[in-house]
């Protein structure tokens, strides 16, 4: 595990120990039942989404807002997750990906909100789970699929929170940077696998990572490809190889409009 993930994850457990000190477990957990009844919460299919755009021979792609990261400071001022939400939806991606870690990632669970109720696409909440008190809480804040990080929760740990997700009518996405955590992920029953390009240790990219994987991965599974998708050449590279979903924010996020540069890179 690298230094950067240790500290996230200890900010982590600090942040759950603290919401759940003012909002409690019973609470959330009542607020995420009750969001399954909410016309306007109701679950939207994440991973139907990606099925239906790649069985019209699309890129599944999964949009993400992101602000800022760690390692290369904040992507753009002009930061309207509503508009890039609406600009995503309209330029064919199949669902969203938006940040609600605050210290890291300068993301929170509003900009989630605000994202969804302009667009009828479904949303993923990507942050860092490390308790079942933040799957609550994702159903809460009107996620449609959590993210999952092999590596940075044990076996029991995603067993448990997948189990949780299901029961609320979400998605999960797991991810994974190597074999091992290949091994562990497919234990899973989500069919949908992130594969993130990014070297945890050195940061590092190459879609080597994905590719070196595919021949492990068993065909009921879909393949999300993660970081470094930066021009048409690298598209090309994973829909030849055919792994036809994929997970993309920094390249989108530099654009004066983030949802062209969507569909520049995969509907030209």
């Amino acid at each position: 595990m690298s230094d950067i993930l240790k500290r996230i994850l200890a900010t982590k457990f600090d942040e759950v120990s603290k919401a759940s000190a003012q909002i409690p477990m019973h609470t959330v957990r009542s607020d995420a039942e009750a969001s399954l009844n909410d016309s306007h919460q109701k679950p939207r299919g994440f991973i139907a989404n990606i099925e239906n755009k790649i069985s019209l021979g699309q890129a599944g792609v999964i949009a993400e807002i992101k602000k800022a990261s760690p390692s290369k400071g904040v992507f753009r001022d002009d930061f309207n997750p509503a508009k890039i939400a609406e600009s995503y939806e309209s330029n064919g991606a199949a669902c969203l990906s938006v940040l609600t870690d605050k210290d890291y990632f300068q993301g929170s669970a509003q900009y989630l909100r605000e994202a969804r109720n302009h667009c009828h696409i479904p949303v993923l909440r990507k942050d860092f789970l490390v308790d079942a008190y933040q799957v609550y809480e994702a159903r809460a804040m009107g996620a449609d699929a959590i993210l999952l990080i092999a590596a940075a929760l044990d076996d029991s740990q995603m067993k448990d929170f997948e189990s949780i997700a299901h029961e609320l009518q979400m998605d999960v996405l797991v991810e994974v940077h190597d074999g091992a955590e290949l091994d562990r992920a497919l234990k899973l029953k989500t069919p949908l696998l992130g594969i993130n390009n990014r070297n945890l240790r050195t940061f590092e990219v190459s879609l080597d990572v994905t590719l070196s994987l595919l021949q492990y991965i068993p065909k009921e599974k879909r393949v999300v490809t993660e970081s470094g998708i930066l021009n048409q050449e690298d598209v090309h590279k994973m829909r030849a190889a055919d792994v036809h979903a994929f997970l993309v924010g920094e390249a989108f996020m530099r654009q004066d409009d983030p949802g062209l540069g969507l569909k520049q890179l995969f509907f030209k």
